[in-house]
């Protein structure tokens, strides 16, 4: 009896541990079941948006199909298609990557910016302050008190006296007038010799000695150096002769150039400071006096005349000087490092970062520009962080899965495009080389030749005798459809 037990308890509990796993395995079951039926339930719930060509994502229809390429059409969900748009253009680099590439970070501040203009120019004499002497009368050059060019002269200082028959009638007139007590002749006389550039003093001399010059002294107009200086001593001369020519250093003007794309940023006015490629660090300030109309065909640059005080005369006409044109206040901008800033023929991008390794090529359109920083008028906010270095890499990465007018091209619709008149059969391919196609990797077990027509094929030339079919096995040959009335069998049998 206890032998019995002891075979009888170790079946009990076989058994009754085999029933809970049993139990617990169909429960176990179940629940997956349920869950599969569920995640089924779900995809199908979830009804496509439209269907996509796998090559071309402007491809659309709004049920299954073949692309223009003859691919089959991949369905596109809410949530795939909130996802492709969320990601578009998006590069991710890894921290270990993104050292290795260099990657600087900079970010977008408002500040002014510093547009100063820098350029060259030259001085020149200040021409309105340029005075030409000219004789109001025929006669000859008696005297000449300056006797070279670049001489200074003051205001009031004898230049030149000319004898001439003209204005020795005119004194004598006067005398004549004075004679007669006639005041209207006398005023008549005066006005006449003052008109011929005859000095009040020596009208009055005149008068005095009650006797006629020879030769009329003429004065300096004014302070300055003689800028020109034709005629010497004995010229005879008439109205149209230059006589001397007498120019004021007090103010010079500089002429400079700035580029076609600058000329905006210039206006009447403007403060602009010159300075010499010298240890003397002397700087003049002046203002922008004039801007010329035309640009230079050929160099396409602007003109501008600056006007400056000179009151040493340390600058001298033709002399060389650095020219800076000071940008006007303005209200404070986005402004990112130059650096940034990628240049296109087609647009300016710059590369943002979205966080946690992420970056993506933007659009910007900038505005002023200095030697260290750009001006940003749209693209970018305040705070954005942009990268400084590496920044071609990236673009060029996001720019494979962004938009395609950064390279200039626009996205091609296929959507519109109709193929069902292409007449296929036209296209002949007989002379086509196929001896460079590798075949070696094409399988060939699945084509189906039963529908092929061989009424056409030219078996003549081909080289038979090269086939050896000697150790064809013919006893799994069926011939009882083969119609053997053609053929002269028992003729040849022996």
């Amino acid at each position: 009896m206890s032998k019995n037990k002891s075979i009888f308890l170790p079946i009990v509990v076989g058994s009754f541990i085999g029933a809970i796993v049993m139990y617990f395995a169909l429960m176990f079951s179940n629940k997956l079941s349920l869950n599969s039926n569920e995640v089924d339930k779900s995809i199908e719930s979830q009804k496509p948006l439209y269907w996509v060509a796998p090559m071309d994502s402007n491809y659309r229809r709004d049920k299954p199909g073949k692309s223009p390429m003859g691919m089959d059409l991949v369905p596109v969900y809410a949530n795939v298609e909130a996802n492709e748009i969320d990601e578009k253009g998006i590069v991710s680099v890894s921290p270990h990557m993104s050292n290795n590439l260099g990657i600087r970070i900079s970010q977008a501040r408002l500040d002014r910016i510093n547009a100063d203009i820098n350029t060259v120019g030259y001085v020149q004499f200040d021409e309105d302050r340029m005075v030409h002497m000219h004789p109001r009368v025929k006669g000859w050059i008696d005297r000449l008190y300056v006797k070279s060019e670049g001489e200074p002269v003051s205001k009031g200082q004898p230049v030149y006296a000319i004898y001439s028959l003209e204005l020795v009638n005119a004194q004598d007139e006067l005398l004549l007038a004075i004679k007669g007590g006639d005041s209207a002749l006398i005023r008549s006389a005066i006005t006449r010799l003052k008109a011929l550039h005859v000095s009040q003093q020596t009208i009055d001399d005149v008068i005095k000695d009650g006797q006629a010059r020879q030769t009329i002294i003429y004065r300096a107009p004014q302070d300055g150096v003689v800028n020109q200086l034709p005629i010497r001593e004995g010229f005879f001369v008439e109205p149209k002769t230059t006589l001397i020519s007498i120019v004021s250093l007090d103010t010079v003007w500089v002429e400079a150039e700035v580029f076609e794309q600058q000329s905006r940023d210039v206006h009447l006015g403007q403060a602009v400071k010159i300075h010499q490629d010298n240890d003397s660090g002397k700087q003049w300030l002046g203002v922008v006096d004039y801007i010329y109309p035309v640009l230079d065909p050929v160099t396409r640059t602007l003109r501008v005349r600056l006007r400056f005080e000179n009151a040493e005369h340390q600058l001298k006409p033709n002399m060389f000087t650095n020219v800076t044109i000071q940008s006007s206040s303005s209200e404070p901008t986005v402004i990112i490092p130059r650096e940034a800033l990628i240049r296109t023929q087609k647009q300016d991008r710059v590369v943002l970062v979205k966080g946690d390794g992420k970056f993506k090529s933007v659009a910007v359109q900038v505005g002023k520009k200095d030697s260290e920083s750009i001006e940003i008028l749209s693209g970018i906010l305040e705070g954005d962080r942009i990268v400084v270095s590496a920044q071609f890499l990236l673009d060029s990465e996001s720019s494979k899965s962004s938009d395609f007018l950064r390279m200039g091209i626009e996205p091609v619709d296929h959507s519109m495009m109709d193929h069902s008149m292409k007449d296929e059969p036209e296209l002949d391919h007989s002379k086509m080389d196929h001896s460079t196609m590798g075949h070696s990797t094409k399988d060939q077990s699945k084509p189906d030749h039963s529908k092929m027509d061989h009424s056409t094929m030219e078996h003549s030339k081909k080289e038979q005798p090269k086939h050896d079919h000697s150790k064809m096995d013919h006893s799994t040959m069926d011939h009882s459809k083969k119609d053997g009335a053609s053929n002269d069998e028992g003729a040849n049998l022996s």
